[in-house]
């Protein structure tokens, strides 16, 4: 290698190098042995918001909070004479200091190397701050996710005990028809028991295992109609607005459960503003790309529809926006609200694979944005809505088999069924139902709990049973949604579901709806 050639190569080598330093993305620092900074690259400029002037000749320790500065300034003295101690544990994490007083997790990795005969350290910094927030956010997720499941699993087994009390008080109170004072006592228990069924429907909700029936929608026609909504109930002192895209794209949501979230989100602002003030709804497209999902955890990069839900009051404090979500949390006083509305909200967006994200300042008012996903494959637009229900209680002949293994459920749904007029056997589990079933003859309609003992659920036994008697038809009730006839919160095909808690009137249109349904396939 000539002279020539070895300038050449060394001087490539120092060109790789300093692009090395001046564009890696972590902060690079080289200290004298007295812990000064001789030198730092563009990174670490950035990091600590200080230009290269002011951070050379200044002791490292001073770009660090207590107790990390102390304990860097230890090890430093130890290291001058003569300890074994590292100056800097891989990973050590310590908090920055930046030129504003603002502090920042970093992670800190120095090593010792000897230059022109000189000790100096030489060393990476990370800022630890995005990392941080993603593990806050996934914290938060799992809390979200662990509260949902007890909160699910508490509203299956409400269901259940509401059901019998919703029933058992209807029967009292048309039995006691001829007893004004004890009928009002019946009737109050039954109101009671449909407001805790109101509270499990919310809870089901957050924990993301109601039963939705999403449809594609125009989402500015179904905001104009709820802004009328609004107008009555809100009152003159909330002034409202509507903002709309034009070329907004469809979205694939239950209907109902949405206005049921802008109603809450609405009435949420109203109480935000006691004084008055102006809501505003806003609707717009968006792309969420990686670099948004990576700073926000459980969402999917992708095209969405927007909904912003404004109001000018009062605002949260970081600490009340950072728990707004959570079931139970409310700012309000006792009687004043259940802490669910926006639990609801919460478990309803996200069941519909979306996004929902608060932003708030005190005393500049505070946005909702709701964030649902484009409706991308061709779904049935919303057809004719029903004939309304006769106000008279279908009955019926037919002969019912009820398979219910919580004892008091199946004691008041078959003690109705009779009432109707059905002919009713019962059974507490699937392999009861089917050693019992060769022995009724002609049955019409199985009427079963979803989720059993005995190694059989419903759609275990339904499928065994039509086996036996093809043409059996199928009715199933459940507190529950996530289970085996429903996913992601929509019944499987061809399914019919009655959802616990259910009054007479909801059993008997609901069993003479199945048995008067046009043959087609076996559900």
């Amino acid at each position: 290698v000539t002279r020539a050639e070895a300038r050449r190569i060394f001087a490539d080598q120092q060109a790789r190098l300093r692009a090395v330093w001046e564009h890696t993305s972590d902060g690079l620092v080289m200290l004298d042995e007295t812990g000064a900074i001789e030198a730092v690259n563009p990174a670490m400029e950035q990091m600590f918001a200080r230009s290269q002037g002011e951070l050379v000749g200044t002791a490292f320790g001073l770009l660090l909070l207590e107790p990390h500065r102390g304990d860097f300034n230890a090890r430093l003295a130890a290291r001058a004479t003569g300890g074994v101690t590292p100056l800097a544990e891989r990973p050590w994490e310590a908090l920055g200091l930046r030129l504003d007083g603002t502090a920042f997790p970093l992670d800190l990795s120095l090593d010792e190397i000897v230059l022109e005969g000189r000790r100096r350290y030489i060393g990476t910094i990370r800022d630890l701050t995005d990392r941080r927030a993603t593990e806050e956010q996934l914290r938060q997720a799992q809390k979200m996710e662990a509260v949902g499941e007890l909160t699910g699993g508490l509203a299956h087994d409400f269901n259940n005990l509401l059901t019998v009390v919703l029933g058992n008080a209807e029967l009292l109170a048309e039995g006691l028809a001829d007893h004004p004072r004890l009928r009002q006592f019946a009737e109050t228990t039954r109101d009671a028991a449909q407001r805790g069924a109101e509270l499990t429907r919310r809870l089901l909700a957050f924990s993301r295992r109601q039963t939705l029936q999403p449809v594609v929608l125009d989402l500015n026609k179904l905001v104009l109609d709820v802004e009328k909504l609004l107008r009555r109930t809100l009152g003159e002192h909330i002034d409202i607005e509507t903002v709309m895209h034009a070329g907004l794209w469809k979205v694939h949501v239950d209907p109902g459960q949405l206005e049921a979230a802008l109603v809450n989100l609405a009435l949420n602002a109203r109480d935000a503003m006691p004084e008055g003030g102006k809501l505003t709804i806003e609707t717009a497209n968006a792309r969420l790309d990686d670099s948004y999902a990576a700073a926000h955890a459980e969402v999917t990069p992708g095209q969405y529809v927007v909904t912003t839900v404004t109001d000018t009051g009062t605002g949260m404090p970081a600490e009340v926006r950072d728990r707004a979500f959570e079931p139970f949390f409310t700012t309000k006083d006792v009687g004043k609200g259940t802490g669910l509305g926006l639990s609801m909200v919460y478990g309803f967006v996200k069941q519909s694979g979306g996004h929902v994200k608060i932003y708030s300042e005190m005393g500049q008012g505070t946005a909702v944005k709701i964030y649902l996903p484009r409706a991308q494959l061709p779904h049935p637009e919303p057809g004719p809505a029903p004939a309304p229900a006769s106000e008279r209680t279908p009955t019926g002949s037919e002969h019912i088999l009820v398979v219910e293994d919580d004892f008091l459920v199946r004691g008041y749904v078959t003690e109705q069924l009779r009432a109707l007029g059905y002919a009713v056997d019962e059974a507490p589990d699937g392999p009861t139902a089917l050693r019992l079933l060769p022995s009724l003859g002609h049955v019409d309609l199985l009427l079963t709990d979803v989720v059993m003992p005995g190694g059989m659920n419903g759609r275990q036994l339904a499928e065994r049973a039509q086996a036996q008697q093809p043409g059996l038809r199928v009715l199933y009730t459940s507190g529950y949604t996530e289970n085996a006839i429903i996913h992601h919160g929509r019944l499987d095909p061809g399914v019919h579901l009655l959802t616990k808690p259910f009054r007479k009137v909801e059993l008997a249109r609901k069993v003479r709806a199945v048995l008067d349904e046009p043959r087609g396939p076996a559900g």
